[in-house]
């Protein structure tokens, strides 16, 4: 690789990004662990335009202190105009990693006022979360990836491999800090990263981590399709919040099984699973007199039921 080559691939990347969606922002947050992908995305970006690094500690680490004023001394050097270190709780809710992600996120959130939010996820990344949602079965949109840009969050490298971001710190001589975490073969996403891809690759001959990224784009577009077209029909069958099972029924199923998702979220509904929406898609096209179903929800002492009364598919609430 070309001496600077690395680090203007990344350049080139979030120029072509903020091109497309950014333009408008006269200044951005990075989130920045001190690893190598956001550790180079905070030089180049720091370059571009006034930045912020925002350093989330989830102290589940010991030293992880002492990683987090590392990296704030590192995005002051490579321009920042600031650097915060957020300290966060992280709870229990989905298992560890998914705990420390609701932490991350929220503090990210919090703590940006109106900026949007670089965030430095790879090609790789984005392969390796197709693979999880694979795993899942939980249909298409769980094997969608993740988006470019989902405001406030902006990923400018998701065309980009890990390796170039790794060689962009040894061109720029930062040292980045390699989370323990990453290769603890007890955590799903690091023997997917250590194990599946790597045996994906040999067996098929190479290509997987693109072929993976390039699915989920594909998918995206495809979903992000339908559900257009479902929000468009959930306002032509919904009535004071019900939905009404004539008109849904005739509905195309994938369009019908997102008019009811939008529509349970609009309701309080979280954390839906594909069988819990396929639930209530039987209330209206095997109708047979059959009671609610439940559907995640953030109630603690009550269940949120989503049933059938009268031909509408309504939601309420009953004791725990």
């Amino acid at each position: 690789m070309d001496r600077q080559s690395a680090v203007a691939a990344l350049h080139a990347a979030l120029t072509a990004f903020t091109r497309e969606y950014v333009t408008a922002a006269p200044r951005w947050c990075v989130a920045l662990s001190g690893g190598p992908d956001s550790l180079a995305l905070t030089a180049v970006a720091a370059k571009m335009k006034p930045t912020t690094a925002l350093i989330v500690d989830h102290r589940l680490q010991a030293g992880s202190g002492d990683v987090a004023a590392t990296a704030r001394e590192q995005a002051i050097s490579m321009g920042c105009v600031e650097a915060q270190v957020l300290c966060v709780d992280v709870g229990v809710e989905g298992g560890p990693e998914a705990a420390a992600r609701i932490a991350r996120y929220r503090a990210l959130d919090t703590a940006r006022g109106d900026a949007p939010v670089l965030l430095a996820h790879t090609l790789d990344d984005q392969a390796e979360t197709v693979l999880l949602g694979l795993g899942r079965g939980s249909g298409a949109r769980s094997i969608a990836g993740m988006r470019p840009f989902d405001p406030p969050w902006c990923r400018p490298l998701l065309g980009v491999r890990r390796t170039v971001t790794h060689a962009a710190c040894a061109e720029l001589n930062l040292t980045p800090w390699h989370d323990p975490h990453n290769s603890d073969r007890r955590y799903t996403r690091a023997r997917l990263r250590a194990e599946v891809l790597p045996l994906l690759e040999d067996v098929l001959g190479g290509g997987v981590t693109e072929a993976l990224a390039r699915t989920a784009t594909a998918l995206r577009e495809d979903t992000e399709a339908l559900d257009e077209l479902a929000a468009n029909e959930l306002a032509v069958v919904s009535t004071a919040g019900s939905l009404d099972t004539a008109r849904l029924v005739g509905l195309p199923e994938a369009v019908r099984r997102r008019v009811i998702r939008g529509w349970l979220l609009a309701g309080g509904a979280s954390g839906l699973t594909d069988k819990q929406i396929r639930g209530v898609d039987t209330l209206v096209t095997a109708w047979r007199g059959q009671g609610g179903v439940a559907v995640g929800s953030p109630l603690r002492s009550r269940r949120l039921i989503a049933g059938r009364r009268d031909g509408m598919l309504t939601l309420h609430t009953e004791p725990v």
